[in-house]
Parts: C-alpha cells; structure tokens; sequence
C-alpha cells in the first residue's frame, strides 16, 4: 500500500522536550513476515551453583538427610547416646543413626539439623515430616520432632511446633505426619529428641518439607522460586548445570540414572563448586540427587517448556582436570544418552528406563526432542569424543535434534577451532557462551547478522553482562542485556535458543554473580537482569519483522547514538511489538515508519524498565525498586516517540 508513516508520542515523563535533538528514523516493515521465532527462543537454564539445588529450588529442608555425607554427621548436632550404622535398608544410602535412651535417667538423646544456612520457617504453614524408622530389638520407641527457633530471647518454648512420632515394629517402614509453625523463623532448626522411656530406634531418611510445595508434590520444589520460573514462560529448559555435568573429576558428574527412581535410594554426589573458590568455599556442598532428572522433566512440563538435559562427553572440567574419559572406552557414556532417550520418550512395556519413569508416576513420554553433549569443552579432544555420540544418536533415534559446543569463550583460538568441528560432524545447534563485560555487550549488537546460515543453528546457552569490577546485578547490566537481546530476536533464523545464566543464588551461599534471582530462606527477589528476560519471553511474538534505521539493523553502531531495536509480529493478536533500548545518558527521539496495514495509535500498551541509577539494584528489602511499568496511552501523528536515558522499552501496537 505504499511508505506510510505513523508517528505517536510516547513522552514518559511531564512535558519533556527533545528540543533539537536528531529524532531518528525505524523502518519498519509489516507487509511481509519474516522468520517464524520458535517457541525455545528464549528459556532458562538450571545449575547447582550458588545453593540453587539443595537449599534452593528443591524443597527439602533437612542438609545430609540420610547421612551419607563424608563426614556422616555434617549438618547435625547430636547429643546423649547415638550410634552411624551402615547397613541401612537402601543400598545406595546405606547409613543411619540408632538413638537409645541415656543410662543416666536425666539426659537427654537427639539430633538437631541446621538446615541451609538455618531453616525458614513461614508462620501458620504446614510442614511434612517423615523418617524411615524401626525398632531393632522390639518394643515401642517414640520421639518428637520439633520445629526449633534457637534464637529465641523470648520466654517462650524453643519449639515452634512439634509431633509425637511412635515406631512399632522390628521391619523398617516409612512414618509421616504434619507439623504446623506457630511463627515466622528466619534461621530455624529441626530436633528429634528422644522419648526416656523409649526402646533404641534406628532413624533413616530424616526429611522436612513444606506441605505447599510447587503443584503440591511430595518431593516438591519450593512454591516462591518454581513459581518465579514458571512467570518466565520459558520456551526451553536446559538442566541440570554446565560444569556440574562435567565434574571436577569424571566420577563426580552428574549422572542422570542415580538421581530417578526412589529418592532414597538416591546416592550423594560431590558438587563441582565445592571446591571452586577459596575466597567463597563451602566444603558441605554436595548434591542429594533428590531433585535429579524426573523432576527436571516434570518441570519443564508444568512450567510449558522443552526439556533440554546437558550430559557428559567424557571430559572432566577441563579447567580443574585433565580427567579424560579414554575414546575406546566411551561407550558407558553414549549409552547413557541413548537410554535417556528412552528414560523421555520410552514405552514402559519395551524398555526399563522408561518403565522406571512410569513407575515414579508418568506413563506418558515427556517428548524430549533435544540433547545436549558436552558443556564448555575446547581442543580436538572434545569433537573426538562428539562423534560416536552423534553416530550413535542418529542412527537409532533420527529426530533428536544434538547440540555440540563452541566452547567457554564467544570469539578467539578455542571458538575459532571448534565452529568448523561442529559443522564436520553436522550437530543441530551450537551452543555458545558469554560471560563478557558492558563494552563487549555494547559492541556485540551485529553478532549474528553475519553468522552463516549453512549448517548448525545457534544456542545462547549461558550468558549475562558482567560490569567491570561490579560483577553484581545492578540495571545497567541488565540494560545491556536487553540490547544484546535486541540481536537474538532480530536473528531468530540462526539463534534458536537463548537461556541467561546462572539462574538461582541464596544470598548467604552464592559463588558466582550475577544471577536471575536471589533469595534467602524465607524470601526471593527477581533481578532487572530476570525482568528483561521475562519481557522478551511474554513479548517474544510469532514472526520477526524487519526494522533498520538509514538500511541498517538498529544495534548500537557510532551513528546510532546508543540504540539498539528489534521488531516482531504476533499473529494470534494481531499485534505489533517494537522493542527499544537506549543505552545513551539522554533521551532519544524516533519515528516509527511502518509499510503495511496501519496500527491503531489510539491504544499503544508501553512498557519501560528503567532505573533512577544505573547501580541501582533490586534487593531482599527492596524487591520492587525495579521492576516494568506498563500502561495504555493513546497517541496521534505528528508527535515524536521519545525513549529517556538508559532505558528499555517495549511497545504493543495493534493493527487497525
């Protein structure tokens, strides 16, 4: 129908004049759609880094709960007359504790837990308890588990609430009940004390849960956090880690088939960032494999995303070890692959691993459609362990899409090498990473307008703006960010897949920063870096649409003046959504200037995410300093658009 232009005035702030500055010209054409953007386009990626596992996303409330620690009683106190045992009824947890009374009628047998940096415990909430527990010379023995709050100055009882548990029999079984709290405990503790006329009792398992967990699941997720990953609408859900999957030694990876079936009989796994840093150390972090690969699956399914499992190539991290899988011997590896394959997508009839699927509680498949292989390997002995995978994985499962890797850097020797491998061996996806400073952010907003579009496709599978000495998450990384984002859009032909990193922090036990979201033990907050991420994903629309400015893409080149923009189209609501970022310290003015049918000016939905400091943060006392605002305006041509300062905008305009 010809150049039209629809010019609406989107001044945030009172009476603000652009005055003489250049007003620049987008170019935005909706006559013809450009690229289908995929539902994965942008997702999450989950790591046990930073207690997001254990003490984290995962629900259970008691460290070291079956004992199996390398020092059997880390995380417990225990007092008067305790005995390790081990041989315990599972075979792959098998230590336990025997309490017997005290001879000395007035003392007192138990244990206390400390929990994850204390235990939070919410005010009228239920928590279930239970315990793998018998009596091994007959009789009755009786306990009570108690909610603790040692910090108590008050004159009351320690004990927040408490149940009477009785164990009756010689043969061990499972005993559960419910305990409600009395009040809000920011660092609890959990006791069991023994009763003084009780007969010895062998205790397994010991296990606290919120009853409210995430879709109310016994070995559930902890509801505030799942429910922050769920407000993402993440397309795809990469798991279980990056370096986790590799390990610092290969018999420390995380390997997928001890962490299904009962929990149990789920065995300890050393974390890989245990032994990171010296400056942030934390020699009890180990994984209980309690939140392993079943409930990875059934999260992604609730929260409607694709599950994407990362699994060792045989290389240990090769930043901690030259601990190489031998190639004659990898076939344990690729095995492991081909039955996860199974494990997601069997028949229980036909297969064991699906069966052990069904047996925890999903019949169905999960239809996992992708693989990753291998993590931020770099040199010839990564693609020569590659390879028989992707043999493998071709030929008895086709349409599994694979995903190899370009390294730990975005560019330079080991990037470089590794791109030209992964097409020799033609996997689906390439995934790169990028942990890079505000100047590479800047400068990266024509990363992918050159890639070749031959070949493997691109995952953005880790990455996050990384503020010179200021590794936190203020806004001006995550304004960065944002601009960046503006690239992956613009190129939803060759990147397919983008997930931030890391994702989950507790703010007493982190490592590594920044992070989408932080949280305590009671409480979380969602970062500007989470914001920007949810506003790509809930605006991520179904098609790109072209917008340059004078023939060239809006990504912050010399001429630009620090902004960066990318447009799409919503087919299933008729809508237009230009997103813009101005990276500048002043405002900006643009005219949107549209070939295609005409968009109604009248009801333009705006949404900014802005701050009043670019180290301006979110925080436990202040979760909403920084947070979207969106509201309805209605426009006329003829008026400027106007973007303030450092300042991310989404813009919604729905055609006439």
């Amino acid at each position: 129908m010809g150049l039209l232009k629809y010019i609406a005035s989107l001044t945030l702030v009172a009476s603000v004049a652009i005055g003489n500055a250049q007003t620049h010209v987008f170019d935005v054409k909706t006559n013809k759609l450009g690229t289908e953007i995929p539902q994965t386009m942008y997702g999450i990626f989950f790591e046990d880094i930073n207690y997001g596992a254990d003490g984290g996303l995962y629900g259970e409330l008691i460290k070291n709960r079956s004992f199996e620690f390398p020092q059997n009683l880390m995380g417990w106190m225990s007092f008067g007359d305790v005995k390790l045992q081990d041989d315990g009824p599972f075979e792959r947890c098998p230590h336990y504790v025997r309490l017997s009374v005290c001879k000395e009628a007035s003392k007192w047998t138990g244990l206390q837990n400390e929990g994850y940096f204390g235990i939070g415990y919410l005010k009228g909430a239920d928590y279930r308890f239970s315990v793998w527990a018998r009596v091994p010379n007959g009789g009755t023995a009786q306990f009570k588990a108690q909610l603790i709050d040692p910090s108590t100055m008050s004159e009351r009882q320690q004990y927040l609430g408490e149940a009477t548990i009785t164990v009756n029999s010689k043969e061990w079984k499972k005993y559960e009940c419910t305990i409600k709290c009395a009040d809000l405990v920011e660092k609890g503790s959990f006791r069991i004390l023994l009763d003084h006329s009780s007969s010895p009792v062998d205790l397994e398992h010991i296990s606290l849960f919120p009853k409210d967990t995430y879709k109310g699941d016994d070995n559930g997720l902890r509801k505030d956090l799942a429910e922050a990953l769920e407000q993402l609408h993440p397309g795809v859900f990469r798991f279980p880690g990056g370096c986790v999957v590799e390990g610092a030694e290969l018999e420390s990876r995380y390997q997928w088939k001890n962490s299904v079936g009962p929990v149990e009989n789920r065995p300890l796994n050393e974390n890989r960032w245990l032994h990171s840093f010296d400056n942030r150390l934390f020699p009890d972090y180990f994984q209980s494999y309690g939140l392993g690969f079943y409930e990875y699956f059934r999260l992604s399914e609730e929260i409607g995303a694709e599950p994407l499992p990362v699994l060792s190539v045989g290389l240990a991290c090769q930043y901690q070890s030259k601990n190489h899988q031998p190639v004659d011997q990898l076939q344990p590896y690729i095995d492991d692959a081909l039955d996860l394959i199974e494990f997601a997508n069997g028949d229980p009839a036909q297969n064991k691993w699906a069966k052990v699927r069904a047996d925890m509680g999903h019949p169905a498949p999960f239809n996992l459609k992708y693989i990753a292989i291998g993590n931020e390997q770099w040199g010839p002995e990564f693609p020569v362990r590659l390879k028989p995978f992707v043999e493998q994985i071709r030929a008895k499962y086709p349409n599994i899409q694979i995903i190899g890797s370009a390294g730990p850097d975005s560019e330079g020797e080991k990037y470089d090498y590794l791109w030209p491998e992964m097409r020799k061996l033609k996997v689906d996806l390439v995934d790169e990473h990028f942990y890079r400073n505000e100047a590479w952010f800047r400068q990266a907003g024509n990363r992918y307008d050159n890639y070749s579009r031959k070949g493997p496709k691109v995952f953005a599978g880790e990455y996050a703006c990384h503020i010179d000495g200021k590794k936190w998450n203020q806004f001006q990384a995550a304004l960065f960010e944002a601009a960046f984002m503006t690239n992956l859009e613009r190129n939803a032909d060759i990147v397919r897949m983008a997930t931030y990193a890391p994702l989950f922090a507790h703010v007493e036990g982190w490592q590594w920063r920044p992070d989408a979201i932080w949280f305590n033990n009671t409480q979380k907050f969602n970062t500007c870096s989470y914001y920007v991420q949810q506003l790509y994903a809930t605006n991520k629309g179904t098609h790109v649409l072209p917008l340059t400015m004078k023939g060239k893409p809006v990504a912050g080149n010399a001429d630009q003046d620090g902004l960066f923009a990318s447009a799409v189209y919503d087919k299933n609501q008729q809508m237009v959504i230009v997103k813009v970022v101005n990276t500048s310290d002043k405002e900006q003015s643009f005219l949107l200037q549209q070939q295609g049918k005409p968009l109604d000016l009248g009801k333009v939905e705006v949404t900014t995410l802005m701050a009043d400091h670019p180290e301006a943060e979110n925080s436990l006392d202040n979760p909403t300093r920084i947070v979207p605002v969106s509201a309805v305006k209605s426009y006329k041509m003829g008026d400027d658009l106007a973007i303030p300062a450092n300042t991310f905008m989404v813009l919604k305009f729905h055609r006439k």
